[in-house]
This record gives C-alpha cells, structure tokens and sequence, in this order.
C-alpha cells in the first residue's frame, strides 16, 4: 500500500487583527516531502499518528507537505492554495492507494468560510471518487457536514486538553488500511445542533462533556459502528458551519451513520445549559489568589487565550496584580520589542518601559513596568510529554525575564506562544512551583500542563477576541436562531 501523508492547520479567529500569512506558518512549522518526518515522527501529533502507522499497518507513507500556524485571524487564501496544490500534486504524481490528510477543521480564508471543507473538495476532485480519504480533525473543528460527501472516513480528538492527537492519527490511519484491504466500507454523517458550547464547558474532564464522550466510547461497541466523534466547535469564528457536531462513522451503512450522529448530537442539545461555566472577574480573582494559603493558583486569561487566536499581550489580569500589590506571580507576555529592548540592556540592567497592548486595544492598555533583566534566552524547548498541541520542539522566539519591582516575574517571548507545556517558563530557569500565583493566557488547553502543579485554578472572565461569553461577539454569518445567543 502506498499512502500519501499531508497535513495544514490553523484554528482561525475571525474576530482577530493577526492574519496567517506565510511568514506565520515559517514561524510555526511548513515541511515538504521527507523534511516532514524529523519534525513530527515523535510528537504526540495526529502527524506522529500517520507516521507511526505506516509501520503499524504495513504501508509504505508518502510525506507531502505538514503546514500549521498559532491560532490567529484568518489564513492567506494564497497558503492555502500553495500547500493544497502540493498535495494534489504529489496525490496524482504516483500510483497511491488512499490518503491520510490532518486537518484542524476551524480554518477560515478570505474565499472560504468552511476552508478544510474546501480542502477535502479540491483533494478529492484530485484523486476521484475510488481512492479511499481518510482525515482526522481537531476537537473545535466547526464541521460542514458536507465533508462526509468528500471523505471516507473523519475522526476528531476526544480530550480536550487535546492529549489523544497521535492516537486519533492512528485510528485515521487504521481505518484507512482496513478500507484499502477491503476489510470495511466506511461511510460518514455528520449531526449538528443549533448551539455554541461554552469553550469551558467543553472540557472533557467536566460534566457534562464528560458524560457525552463516555456515551461515544459506549456507541462504538454497537456493531457497524466504526468510529463516533464528538466535536465541541470553535465559536470565535463567524462562519455558517460554527458550532459542536457529532461524526459518525459506520461499515457500509448510512442510515446507522445517521442515526448514531444524531443521536449523540441530540444528546448534546439537551445538556446545552450545563455547558455553561461560571467565571470571576479580574479583580476578585487576583484578590482570591492572593488571600489563598497555598500556591501556585493559577488565573486564567480567557480572553486573551493564546491558543485560540488571541493577542498573547492582555493586561486586564497584570494590572490588577501590579494594583493589588500581589506577590510572587508570573506572567508570559508577547512583547517582542521589550525583548530587544532588555537584549540591548542587557543582564542585571533595569527596564522601564510599557508592556502589553501592542496587537491591539481590545485586551487592555499598555502597563508601565519597571524592573531588573534577570535572564535572556533564545527560547526553544523540548517537550517530551503529551501535550495539548503535540508539538515536541517549541520556541517562543527570543525571550527575556524581568523581575519587576513588585515582585512579579515578567516573561517576554517574541513569538505568541500558547501555555501548553511547563517548559516555557521552566527553560528559562523559573520553577512554577514557588510562585504565588501564575498567568496562562488560556481557556482549557493549558490544564495538561499546569493542573498537575496547580494549588487551585481561578478562570477568569477578561475581555478580548476570546471571550468566554458569546454574546460578546457580533455575529453575522452564522445561522439564526442559535443558542444560547437567541
């Protein structure tokens, strides 16, 4: 068997200014053909998945191209282009047998509100209508239940925190071995619900999305039932297709596909009102972390979530730190010129400038801050856990440590990086444990992470383009009525 291997992901936030040009993926990780395989065949990554399933079941892989990019606005209908037509390229180039594609799923372009959608068309428009299309896709994919049309086969993450990616991989990948060998004849339905999941609710470790992927694991064990996906969508995109989902896939038979999804998705309807999470604001939650007798607590910044395509440079949370005279916290901002400025100072030298609100405006204003350049590093790190994100090499871009006058340790990083692994600050020498408290700028994503060291954790309700409250947003492209907006 031979399959070809390809891969582009973004998670686009319609409501933010930072487009995802060429140069972001560079920042991020674009590969073609065999230079893929170093970077991703140890990561816990759907792409890790793919490669390690060539030598599960027996396939000799055809890397094409891997492209992904930190969350952000929408993607540059121009790169979205260049590494579809690799893929179709390298598709038709040879004799393959099938096609394993991962794709995020909440990808937005100019042209394409439902872009992934767009993918799956143009690849299969490319390879016609016998070569099997296997794809998996991330937990907040905003699925189009028009790509059940174009692929065999989609699977989506089931954690969130997303710890399950190479596992997902391999079951994409499985899947399309047993439909290449004529083991199975796998068809697609995808069920969606007028709703928007609160993206704290979404989290698989709480009720009730706990108790709807349970529901899933126990629908696989019905016969025909190949695979059930339960999507939590992505709500700061303003597409048609935003929104939660249930993928099912079953051996042949499309009306047990339907039923399945349904089912589950109706399931999802009903419990729509305990998605919702109660949140505190910044100023009480900085009060409560620093009244709290053990640490480190950590708040987070939902509305200035890294990962889902925020400005990484809020200062709601920080201001209230520096106001309230909290001790011992720490916080990661992308201030890229207060890393070149503290490079020019220097070690031991004192910074005084402003920090934050460089993106934009919507996050907070710029804070003055005042204190000693501790530490300057180029920021790169090894992850070797599983790890929301599943990347393994990271880098934050070059990255400075301030210990501000008050007592808070300031981390600048040069790349907006999102807080999915220890090693960003602990790389740089800071041990998480002996803070007060600390800063992610994060919804859910960070809890693989930093929950294991966390005393307690305090979500707090902070403005910005990923707002935890919807009605926040105005929407215009998405179908109405729609709860719980309407």
């Amino acid at each position: 068997m031979k399959i070809l291997i390809a891969g582009l992901m973004h998670e686009s936030n319609t409501f933010a200014a930072t487009p995802a040009n060429r140069k972001r993926f560079e920042e991020g990780s674009i590969a073609f053909g065999q230079d893929v395989i170093p970077i991703w065949k140890d990561a816990h990554h759907e792409f890790g998945g793919f490669i390690e399933g060539s030598s599960r079941y027996g396939f000799e892989m055809l890397p094409s191209v891997m492209a992904w990019a930190t969350p952000s606005g929408p993607v540059d209908d121009a790169v979205m282009d260049e590494v579809v037509a690799r893929i179709i390229a390298d598709a038709t180039s040879t004799k393959i047998d099938g096609v394993l594609l991962g794709l995020h799923g909440a990808m937005v372009t100019a042209k394409h509100p439902s872009a992934d959608t767009e993918v799956m068309r143009r690849v299969r428009a490319a390879i016609g209508p016998n070569i099997p299309l296997s794809v998996s896709l991330d937990f907040h994919a905003n699925c189009d239940p028009r790509q059940a049309e174009y692929a065999n086969a989609i699977v989506g993450y089931q954690t969130y925190p997303h710890i399950d990616q190479r596992q997902r991989g391999l079951l994409a990948a499985e899947l399309l071995t047993r439909t290449i060998r004529g083991e199975i004849r796998p068809v697609t339905h995808i069920a969606k619900r007028p709703m928007i999941a609160n993206i704290l609710g979404q989290a698989t470790d709480r009720e009730p999305m706990k108790g709807l992927m349970a529901a899933a694991r126990e629908i696989e064990r019905r016969p025909g039932v190949l695979s059930t996906s339960v999507m939590g969508g992505f709500y700061y995109a303003d597409v048609p297709p935003m929104g939660p989902s249930v993928i099912a896939v079953t051996n042949g038979d499309r009306e047990l596909a339907r039923s399945v999804a349904e089912e589950l998705a109706e399931q999802m309807w009903t419990v729509r009102k305990d998605l919702y999470v109660a949140c505190v604001s910044p100023a009480e939650a900085v009060k409560q972390a620093a009244a709290a007798k053990n640490g480190p607590v950590v708040l987070v910044d939902l509305g200035d979530n890294i990962g889902g395509g925020s400005a990484g440079d809020g200062t709601v949370i920080l201001d209230e730190i520096i106001k309230q005279g909290a001790k011992d916290a720490v916080v990661v901002f992308f201030a890229p010129n207060a890393v070149k400025e503290c490079q020019r100072l220097g070690i031991g030298s004192r910074f005084s400038g402003k920090v934050g609100g460089l993106v934009d405006r919507l996050h907070g204003e710029p804070v003055a801050a005042s204190g000693i350049v501790t530490g300057l590093f180029d920021g790169t790190w090894i992850e070797t856990e599983a790890r929301h994100g599943g990347r393994r090499q990271n880098d934050q871009g070059p990255t400075a440590v301030l210990k501000l006058d008050g007592g808070t340790t300031l981390v600048l990083d040069s790349l907006q990086t999102p807080p999915f692994s220890l090693g960003q600050i602990t790389s740089l020498g800071i041990d998480p444990r002996a803070a007060k408290m600390i800063v992610v700028k994060a919804a859910v994503a960070y809890k693989a992470a930093y929950a294991p060291i966390a005393a307690s954790i305090i979500e707090v309700d902070t403005p910005g383009v990923t707002a935890v409250n919807p009605s926040r947003f105005t929407y215009r492209n998405i179908p109405r009525p729609m709860y719980p907006l309407d």
